[in-house]
């Protein structure tokens, strides 16, 4: 892959990141904003049901920001866009939707 498409997904992978990280930290915010008193049982259950949510959330995008910060040591190895299954290159379109794939889609599916 050349220079220039590196530095393309570099930059879409930066700016996935950083649009994530923003997501968590709103999040976060806006469940210890909304349910700060805990007046009666009813609002103790919903900020417990809110803070599972939280976790899960929290969960998935803590595995998407791994996956992210693999495909930007990738980018710095060299070896971006090559599956890490059977080594041929990953479709640029799969590239462009999942910029941080490491699997091309014959793998993804196996």
């Amino acid at each position: 892959m050349d220079k220039e498409k590196l530095a393309m997904f570099k930059e879409l992978l930066l700016k996935r990141r950083e649009e994530i990280l923003k997501d968590v930290l709103e999040t976060k915010k806006e469940l210890v904003e909304e349910y700060e008193p805990l007046a009666d049982a009813i609002d103790q259950a919903t900020r417990e049901s809110n803070l599972a949510f939280e976790l899960r959330l929290r969960d998935r995008e803590q595995k998407l920001l791994k996956k992210i910060d693999k495909a930007l040591k990738k980018i710095e190895d060299g070896t971006y866009g090559i599956c890490e299954a059977c080594g041929d290159e990953i479709d640029e379109k799969r590239l462009l939707a999942r910029p941080e794939a490491t699997l091309c889609i014959e793998c993804k599916k196996a």
